[in-house]
């Protein structure tokens, strides 16, 4: 009776387990052949059809990729045919002849495709311009145009009159005519730089290493007028990097850029100034001198000496366009933006000819159209509802028609997946895609069409032409093809959906499955986070379907989902997150709750998670805030403490002035309360997310006797490419095989990337 107890004790725990996989070679293998390099166009096939529209304006060319290799096609619109461009057989032979190299025709690698006259084709491929002959196939080399020598230093006024430049960091004219040179600024000095620009990856190398030298100013299109920036760079700090990574150095290189942190105010500074030419004298305006994450920029009107004018002061809470006239140096609100919070996602576009602004506000509550008459300044909303529009795709400016990109206007739609719409200056609005589903849209340069991607993640793309009058299919141009991993045991992901923490708030996720998937099996789950506030991170579309697919491959289950704080719905789903960014993955903890209860083959006691950037800041959040629950982390680049990261981010959704939220959502504060296994990623020479935060939280993890893995990326910048990205990959792929799974990581495997 012992016997036949232990028996069945231990077969309930082979059965509780399930989860006994003994990674192999192969199973490594599979994971590669899921990866980017080696599934897109190889294995899986037209998952978004990019248009490229002829500078003729008589069609466009587009690539149908298939197991066979690749066709380049055309549509023309006199005909609406879909035709293959040239022939390849052809086109490959003539290119092998005379570039003494083997070409194959199902696999041209060509750009820039133009049609030079209804005969001949003008393209570039191995680095060189070529014409085709398309009668005789016959091929030249093509003379590139030979570009002026770069005078990226002075720039030439419209009617050809006079040449901008800068000497002693000061601005000059000169008459093309009569040579006569003008002084048109006096104080500029070293550091105090006119028609000058902040550039945001500005390296300077050694201890007084030079700043780029920069030029750039705006002339009227009259030329009356000349608009450009004064640099102020006299009280501005810098954040350093050191690079260990060159072969013929042995002491680091140290480099630095001037970047502005959270609440500092020794930053770089920026202010407008504007110039008559006709008088060569400073014109002067109320529009203010701001840092170089709120600087003020301007665009010329039709109206000789006028320009509008937009900015946000510090803080993001409020947002202004104003009309600034120089003649009489005066200036005039046109619009002001106003939230307790931040104005986030603000835009506007100028409609001259009727004389109007159309823009976009979330002042309803949800991101809506509105337009501002420019003499009576009456502001109009275009459109009204309970949805977002994400983007305006196209204006017809002589029409007055608007075509706009909106999610959630239709019942029972997924409220992430987007349609095109368009609307009359009078309001009345139009949808042209009814499919419910994403729909990704090009515009023809005259707006009379449009390629249409639209599928969803666990919907294959079609890719059609569009009347943009109605919305009517005029032409089919490709489907997307995943039949050949389908046979293999793929399966889309999993759309899922539940209540948020607010009790009431539907929000969405996605789960991916590995191709070998067995409900009897019990699978970690991995949470692939990236609750950066501007942005969003359900998977709309087709093609992103296999954005995970290689690491659930090892035997997971990878979830991402859109909590409340994110983008791209209300104004008050996206507060959530403000001032509050610490709490953005509750809603993660949540949904991955809800999947468990939902699916007996998740397993909640082993959960992991990853993230880049934004992403690692989670996953050292996850790690801190939730050490019970979340077990394993790989945090990749991250932004470990906001008072650290590039001033605007953090200001616009941590809020400004800084106060101890930050210090209460800091990776760094709460380092103490580290449980799990946690990897901690960056690269060396990181110019977006400054190294030190990872560091940094290095350091309090050994202040407080935590066990943890740091790896440094010495050469890699933000994101990480070639050796170095599969690198990183194979050690994030091994430390979930090996403290989340619980099996033997196989390090000797190649990722096959180029």
């Amino acid at each position: 009776m012992k016997y036949i107890s232990c028996l069945i004790g231990a077969l309930c725990l082979v059965i509780s387990t399930g989860n006994a996989q003994n990674l192999t070679l192969e199973d490594y293998n599979r994971a590669v052949s899921f990866t980017h390099g080696n599934i897109y166009n190889k294995a899986v096939f037209n998952l978004n059809t990019k248009a490229n529209w002829f500078e003729n304006g008589k069609g466009f060319w587009f690539i149908d990729y298939s197991k066979r290799g690749k066709v380049y096609k055309e549509v023309k619109f006199n005909n609406l045919k879909v035709v293959s461009l040239f022939n390849h057989e052809k086109l490959a032979n003539a290119l092998a002849d005379f570039l003494d190299k083997e070409v194959e025709p199902n696999n041209l690698k060509l750009s820039n495709i133009e049609y030079e006259n209804e005969r001949t084709l003008v393209f570039n491929t191995f680095g060189k311009q070529f014409t085709l002959l398309l009668e005789s196939y016959q091929i030249q080399l093509r003379e590139e145009e030979k570009k002026a020598d770069a005078k990226k230093f002075e720039i030439k006024s419209p009617n050809g009159k006079w040449i901008a430049y800068t000497k002693d960091y000061n601005l000059f004219i000169k008459s093309t005519v009569t040579s006569e040179v003008h002084q048109l600024s006096f104080d500029g000095k070293k550091n105090y730089e006119y028609a000058s620009y902040y550039g945001w990856y500005d390296k300077m190398e050694g201890e007084r290493g030079e700043r780029p030298k920069h030029f750039s100013v705006n002339w009227s299109q009259d030329s009356k007028w000349l608009a450009t920036n004064l640099i102020d760079l006299q009280n501005a700090e810098k954040m350093y990097l050191l690079d260990w990574s060159i072969d013929s150095l042995y002491k680091p290189k140290l480099l630095s850029y001037y970047r502005g942190s959270p609440g500092d105010t020794t930053m770089v500074h920026v202010k407008p100034v504007f110039y008559n030419i006709e008088k060569k004298q400073e014109v002067k305006t109320q529009l203010p001198k701001n840092t170089h994450i709120n600087s003020v920029s301007i665009q010329w009107t039709d109206k000789s000496g006028v320009i509008l004018a937009n900015y946000r002061p510090r803080g993001f809470k409020n947002e202004f366009v104003k009309e600034v006239d120089l003649n009489t140096a005066t200036e005039r609100t046109l619009i002001q933006e106003i939230s307790d919070t931040n104005v986030d996602n603000f835009r506007f576009w100028t409609i001259k000819d009727k004389e109007k602004i159309i823009f976009l506000s979330e002042r309803s509550g949800w991101r809506q159209l509105y337009s501002l008459d420019l003499k009576t300044e009456e502001i109009i909303p275009l459109t009204n509802g309970n949805y977002y529009i994400n983007d305006i795709s196209h204006i017809d400016e002589d029409d007055g028609i608007v075509y706009f990109l909106a999610s959630g206007k239709e019942e029972e739609n997924n409220p992430y997946h987007q349609q095109l719409y368009k609307v009359t200056l009078k309001g009345k609005t139009t949808l042209l895609t009814s499919e419910k589903l994403h729909h990704q849209v090009s515009f023809s340069k005259d707006g009379a069409y449009f390629v249409d991607n639209f599928s969803a993640v666990n919907v294959p793309t079609k890719t059609v032409l569009r009347a943009s009058k109605n919305g009517e299919i005029l032409v089919h141009l490709t489907e997307a093809d995943a039949s050949e991993v389908e046979e293999k045991g793929w399966l889309a992901p999993e759309p899922f959906q539940l209540i948020a923490k607010d009790g009431k708030t539907t929000i969405y996720g996605a789960i991916w499955k590995p191709s070998n998937f067995n409900a009897s099996n019990s699978y970690p789950i991995i949470d692939a986070t990236y609750t950066g506030p501007h942005t969003q991170r359900f998977p709309k579309s087709f093609d992103v379907a296999f954005y995970n697919q290689s690491l659930s491959e090892l035997g997971f289950i990878v979830m991402q989902v859109d909590g409340l704080g994110s983008s791209g719905r209300s104004k008050a789903f996206h507060n959530h997150s403000y001032k509050n960014m610490g709490n953005n993955l509750e809603d993660h903890v949540l949904a991955i709750k809800h999947l468990g209860e939902k699916n007996s083959w998740i397993d909640i006691d082993r959960v992991g998670i990853f993230g880049h950037s934004a992403g690692g800041y989670d996953t050292g959040r996850a790690m801190t805030a939730f050490p019970d629950f979340y077990k394993v982390g790989v945090a990749s680049s991250g932004d470990h403490d906001f008072r650290m990261e590039k001033a605007w981010w953090p200001e616009m959704y941590q809020g400004w002035p800084i106060d101890e939220t930050y210090e209460n959502v800091s990776n760094i504060t709460n380092a103490k309360n580290l449980k799990g296994k946690l990897l901690l990623v960056h690269g060396g020479l990181d110019d977006n997310v400054n190294p030190s935060a990872t560091f940094k939280f290095a350091e309090a993890l050994i202040n407080a006797d935590k066990e943890f893995d740091l790896l440094i990326l010495p050469s890699q910048r933000h994101g990480y490419v070639g050796k170095h990205r599969d690198y990183f990959i194979k050690k994030r792929w091994n430390y979930f095989v090996e403290h989340l799974l619980g099996e033997k990581p196989i390090w000797d495997f190649s990722l096959n990337s180029k």
